[in-house]
Order: structure tokens, then sequence, then C-alpha cells
């Protein structure tokens, strides 16, 4: 299944030691949570900056820096149903 998704971040809320230089640019690694069900603002996730295995078994969390809301999604292939049998067939 495709998703459309859009992201609002609040670059304020970024640990700029955390960013790396790439090859092609400076990078940040993320993480975005997604639930189908939104929250009460319409919301269908969070975007949180990621940590380190180490930090994260310390039990360090990783900054919220976002939300996440799915604007778009392909429809989801029904399943294949077999044909209804008419019982009332004269032989």
């Amino acid at each position: 299944m495709k998703v459309g998704v859009t992201l609002k971040i609040d670059v304020t809320k970024i640990d700029k030691a955390r960013l790396f230089k790439g090859s092609k640019g400076t990078y940040l690694d993320a993480t975005v949570f997604i639930d189908d069900k939104g929250d009460k603002y319409g919301n269908n996730g969070m975007i949180v900056q990621n940590v380190s295995k180490e930090e994260r078994d310390a039990g360090q969390k990783g900054a919220i820096l976002g939300n996440a809301k799915i604007f778009w999604r392909d429809e989801e292939p029904k399943a294949h149903e077999p044909p209804a049998f008419d019982d009332d067939l004269p032989f």
C-alpha cells in the first residue's frame, strides 16, 4: 500500500550536534511513527530525532520534532470473493 504523508518539523528542536555530513549534504536521522487512527488534531504520527543504540538502551529518547499527517493512500486491494450460487436452479 502506498501512503502520502506530510510532515511538520520544528527545526528549533533539532539537536544540531546530531547532524552529520554526507557526500551530498548535511543529514539528520529521524524516525516517523504512524497510526492510522489519528489524534484529536488530525495528526497520524510524530517525528522523533534518532539517538544511538547505547543511548536508547540507557533509556534516553530522541526529541519529538513534529507531527505527521496522512493525506493520501492507495485503495487497498479487495479480497477476491467467490461468485454467489443460486440454489433455485430447476435441475
